[in-house]
């Protein structure tokens, strides 16, 4: 099977279904979940690459979500960095200035209160101010309140505030808090105070007010990316029914955006032009089949009625024979693409197309396909696929030593996927051929003249897999013959 042969054979499947009677057998019983497999290495490592997934990709929405997402937090933790900077040296100066008022306070209060209302002095500022003045003593025990980068800088404006004497500690004693050493005149003494006083912002707090900056960044970006990507969306969706063969597809017009308007306008011009074009095919191909098969209705009554020999008569009758099926094959790949898929019985469809070939002295087709093997599928296109190939397989896949074409129908159950294959034991295509084989009206020899048919059986039989969203694959085999691979969605 195929349309260019290594012998310089063209291949192509063309003509009615009246040759061949074909034996079907050996099929398997029912429930059988088991595959047939291809006989030899190299075909079953088509047929994996055949099933190889795609790779992942993002849709448009989700990468200018990441990527306005990547810009916005980037830019959040900026700010946030450059905020902890500028607040930092303001904080350690208004710490700084609280504790240092303090001291003065109490040097003050402490300086002009006799001994009896010092003691009150004292315990009014411990009990109001949580601020505690003790005596200092020589042999007191403290920790420098030196540890980061804040305290160092509280420490040095305590120092240029309240002089160069001032000792600032973390504790006294193993008592912890924020102890100040101050004199007043000769007496020395420790203020204690509050450390919560000069803390700097916690990171609880940093985080979170980060949160919700990222959260609305998220929600932001979402939002930004959604109006951002929404008229390629509806670009893509409208390019997708045109795909299909709905042509009234209509983009606005009157957006506001005006490289989007300019767009929208050019792809509605498009698909205006499109349905003109495809409504002036369907009539110039249904002006073609009338024009020509009523003259060649007419030449098959004269042939029939004129007094020439039998065999001119079956000569000119297989020419109009082959006239009437090549206009059958223009009718069927411009046939409109709408098909409804519904669940059909692989084995069924088998039996009705292979019942059309009667002439085992020209085609015998053997099928392996369990009786259960159900796909998604229109049961008219998936019949028209596999008279296709049988009829091309019948035509140029026949074995050298037999001249009689065998073809092979398996099947496999892959996930949410039947692969059928049917397979010939011909000569095969030449492989840089391959992928030309579903080329419309390519032949794999230009010079062969004795190709009768239109050049377009594997063509039709790649669209009719296409509009049953299925995908079709040509492969040699290791040992000869090619094998073509339709792959279409298990039924339920």
């Amino acid at each position: 099977m195929g349309d260019a042969v290594n012998s310089g054979t063209a291949r192509r499947p063309e003509g009615p279904h009246t040759q061949p009677r074909v034996q079907r057998h050996d099929r398997r019983p029912p429930g059988s979940r088991t595959t047939q497999r291809i006989p030899n290495a190299m075909q079953n490592k088509r047929r994996h690459a055949f099933l190889a997934p795609q790779r992942f990709a993002l849709s448009l929405f989700w990468r200018t979500f990441i990527l306005l997402a990547i810009l916005l937090g980037g830019g959040i933790f900026a700010w946030v960095q450059t905020f902890r900077a500028l607040e930092f040296e303001p904080r350690a100066v208004q710490a700084a200035q609280q504790i240092a008022s303090l001291v003065n306070l109490s040097r003050t209060a402490l300086r002009y209160a006799d001994g009896i209302n010092r003691i009150t002095v004292v315990k009014t500022m411990s009990d109001q101010e949580a601020v505690r003045i003790l005596p200092r003593e020589p042999n007191d025990q403290f920790e420098p309140f030196e540890l980061d980068r804040f305290s160092r800088a509280i420490s040095q404006e305590l120092r240029s505030r309240l002089g160069p004497d001032t000792v600032v500690a973390n504790s006294v004693n193993g008592v912890s808090g924020l102890w100040v050493g101050f004199m007043i005149e000769s007496d020395r003494y420790w203020l204690q105070a509050d450390p919560k006083r000069v803390q700097p912002v916690a990171g609880s707090t940093y985080f979170v007010w980060i949160s919700i900056a990222l959260i609305a960044t998220l929600l932001g970006s979402a939002a930004i990316a959604g109006l951002i990507n929404r008229p390629l969306k509806q670009l893509s969706f409208a390019a997708s029914r045109i795909r299909d063969g709905e042509f009234d597809s209509r983009l606005d017009e009157q957006t506001l955006t005006s490289e989007i308007r300019e767009v929208n306008i050019g792809f509605n011009r498009m698909a205006r032009e499109l349905a003109k074009v495809e409504e002036d095919r369907a009539v110039m191909l249904a002006g073609i089949s009338h024009d020509l098969r009523t003259p060649l209705a007419r030449m098959r009554l004269e042939s029939e009625m004129s007094m020439i020999d039998d065999e001119a008569k079956r000569n000119m009758a297989a020419d109009i024979d082959q006239l009437d099926a090549i206009i059958d094959k223009f009718m069927d790949y411009a046939r409109p693409g709408e098909v409804k898929l519904v669940p059909v019985s692989v084995s069924q469809v088998l039996d009705r197309e292979i019942a059309g070939f009667r002439d085992t002295s020209q085609i015998r087709i053997e099928s392996r396909v369990a009786p259960d093997v159900k796909v998604m599928a229109d049961d008219i296109e998936l019949g028209r696929v596999m008279a296709n190939l049988f009829e091309n397989a019948r035509r140029y896949g026949r074995t050298t030593e037999t001249g009689i074409a065998r073809v092979q129908i398996s099947y496999a159950r892959t996930g949410p996927w039947v692969i059928l294959s049917v397979r010939d034991h011909g000569p095969g295509v030449a492989p840089e051929k391959l992928k030309q084989l579903t080329t419309p009206f390519f032949r794999g020899d230009a010079a062969r003249t004795a190709a009768t048919g239109a050049g377009l059986g594997l063509a039709i039989v790649e669209k009719a897999v296409q509009r049953m969203d299925g995908s079709f694959e040509l492969a040699n085999a290791a040992d000869g013959g090619l094998v073509a691979h339709i792959r279409l969605k298990r039924a339920p």
